[in-house]
């Protein structure tokens, strides 16, 4: 079974890749919260100017439901998924979320310097107090999930082999 800490990592990782889909889910249906507007949105989200169209939103959740699901299976949260999948998907899927995560982390502390970003704008603001620190901390997060390896992936609680055993896993990666 994973440890506990793997499993809370993981939890973590796809409760906010859930609920970061969702949102756009919900701004795919031309809702605006928390501003009054797309162009508002974009600023405070992006820091640009993009159009906030179903089309851009929807397979962005897409994305991100399954960097979550993938996250949770490395992490030992979903076995019945993990049975369905080989032991690579997890693994390396874990490994893009957390180099996607890391990749806007580092973005972000470049904006913090004011390289990009004013300082005056609400943007800088959430980019160095909440979107900078949330992906670093989850980038890490999901790359210690993805390089764990105190039990198969899939594998149940109660020890039941599957497709994605560790000695399936160290083959494959050999």
């Amino acid at each position: 079974m994973k440890s506990t800490k793997i499993s809370s990592r993981a939890t973590a990782v796809g409760a906010v890749l859930a609920v970061d889909g969702l949102l756009h889910l919900y701004w795919a249906t031309g809702r605006t919260w928390p501003v009054g507007g797309t162009a508002r949105l974009s600023q405070l989200v992006l820091n640009t100017q993009v159009p906030f169209t179903p089309q851009g939103l929807v397979p962005l959740a897409g994305a991100l439901f399954s960097g979550a699901a993938l996250v949770l299976v490395r992490g030992g949260r979903l076995p019945a998924l993990g049975r369905r999948l080989s032991a690579l998907l997890p693994r390396w899927g874990s490994r893009a979320v957390a180099c996607g995560l890391l990749i806007r982390g580092a973005a972000g502390l470049v904006w913090v310097t004011g390289v990009g970003a004013d300082p005056g704008d609400t943007f800088y603001w959430l980019n160095l107090l909440l979107y900078t620190p949330l992906c670093l901390v989850l980038g890490r997060a999901a790359w210690q999930v993805a390089a764990s390896s105190t039990a198969p992936v899939g594998t149940a609680a109660t020890g039941t082999a599957c497709v994605g055993t560790a000695a399936s896993d160290t083959v494959m990666r050999a």
